[in-house]
């Protein structure tokens, strides 16, 4: 078996839209909210250590699709008031968030490149109940792994294990772009070649070497 890997596994939240911190905070700055607040009210539902659930999860059963989306909303309404002392209105909540997603074209347009090149393309993104821009999805990725969806999330193996089932490939034929280094952990334990992404540069450039193609533009 060749040592190139045949297969590009990329995250949605963070990878192909804009930095997932300087979005929330775009959210926070027009809904009033404190950054801080809103940062204490993630770490009491996570517990010390990310993916370490302390208590009853809603992000992660939100992830799972065990609960819906106005549930959340109330749930972190219900956190944000009471860590910011404001009254946090619950209807809305993920719409007024998303409305600051932006979509990353040049992570977009590496992809596209790979699927064109004959490399094997999925998403496996973890969902907030929101709708994905899935317009031209077709042509891009060969399998599209949502949590909500498979009742799975990441950082749990299992997710990994069936999107590799869907795609019949092998663990160390699979690269994975992801910006949460608890999921590149994850994976690499299963047995894929992990990929952190922090920049685009970055990212490319590790991509060109691993597939001894350059797809960076």
């Amino acid at each position: 078996m060749s040592d190139i890997p045949t297969t590009l596994i990329v995250d949605w939240g963070g990878v192909l839209t804009g930095d997932m911190r300087t979005l929330v905070r775009k959210w926070t700055d027009a809904d009033g909210i404190d950054l801080d607040s809103y940062q204490a009210a993630m770490r009491n539902w996570f517990g010390d250590e990310v993916g370490l659930e302390a208590r009853f999860n809603p992000v992660h059963a939100l992830e799972r699709g065990e609960i819906s989306v106005p549930d959340f909303e109330v749930h972190l309404a219900e956190a944000l008031s009471v860590s910011t002392g404001q009254t946090i209105v619950a209807e809305g909540l993920l719409n007024r968030m998303f409305k600051y997603f932006e979509h990353a074209p040049d992570m977009t347009g590496l992809v596209r490149r790979a699927h064109a090149a004959g490399i094997t393309t999925a998403l496996l993104s973890n969902s907030w109940g929101n709708d994905y821009p899935r317009d031209g999805w077709a042509d891009m990725f060969d399998v599209v792994v949502i949590s909500g969806e498979v009742q799975m999330r990441k950082p749990e193996p299992r997710i990994f294990e069936h999107t590799l089932t869907l795609l019949d490939r092998q663990p160390g034929e699979c690269v994975f772009v992801d910006d949460l280094r608890h999921n590149i952990t994850a994976a690499v334990e299963v047995g894929m070649i992990g990929i952190l992404h922090t920049t685009y540069e970055t990212t490319a450039t590790e991509i060109d070497t691993l597939f001894h193609m350059h797809l960076s533009s």
